[in-house]
């Protein structure tokens, strides 16, 4: 794997998971609890998306062939699906639109974990990144260590996390988080011209 192809999937996986997105809503759903409850909610949450993540990732691709959907038509939809997501991410308020957790036990699973980390978006990029047909499983490992290391730092952002909002404010979070949507909506277009350039050359 190339350094061009890690810094790729670098950059795919931190837009989609969206690690400064996220912070905002840990805070809100976690300003009531001590920073013990906080820091063990942040871990349990990182770890389950990785879970979700690792899963789609090695698997995704397999279940598609089981439903006899080829991967440029996935690409297609997923592209398509990532475009829609950037739009969301670009027009939405990225500090409320986001459904809030029912229980303070249900915090790290839901929203953290899934859609908040392990997004829509990043649940189609792992498979798409990691496509069988193009990538050993060598490759495939390299790019599931590029994701755990988005997570990490994810996770790092969260431990931080007051510190962050304080230094730029939710406004400066707003900001980035529409700044990602765009590179997101670039990514989302190369991935619809890939399959479509694909399907025409085969």
């Amino acid at each position: 794997m190339s350094w061009n192809k890690i810094l790729f999937d670098f950059v795919t996986l931190w837009v989609v998971i969206d690690p400064l997105g996220t912070v905002p809503l840990f805070l809100s759903l976690t300003k009531d609890l001590p920073p013990e409850k906080r820091r063990a909610i942040a871990i349990r949450a990182i770890t389950i998306a990785f879970v979700i993540l690792t899963g789609f990732l090695y698997l995704g691709q397999f279940v598609l062939d089981a439903m006899r959907i080829e991967l440029p038509s996935f690409q297609i939809a997923g592209g398509i699906v990532l475009f829609l997501f950037a739009l969301s991410m670009i027009f939405a308020d990225s500090s409320v639109n986001r459904a809030p957790a029912e229980a303070e036990h249900d915090l790290a699973i839901f929203p953290l974990a899934m859609p908040s980390i392990a997004t829509p978006g990043a649940l189609l990029s792992v498979v798409l990144l990691t496509d069988n047909a193009h990538n050993t499983f060598l490759q495939q490992t390299l790019t599931c260590g590029v994701m755990a290391l988005v997570l990490l730092l994810t996770l790092g952002l969260l431990l931080i996390g007051n510190r962050i909002v304080v230094w730029i404010g939710q406004s400066g979070a707003n900001i980035m988080s529409r700044v990602m949507g765009m590179i997101l909506a670039a990514v989302a277009v190369q991935m619809v011209y890939a399959a479509i350039k694909e399907l025409v050359h085969g």
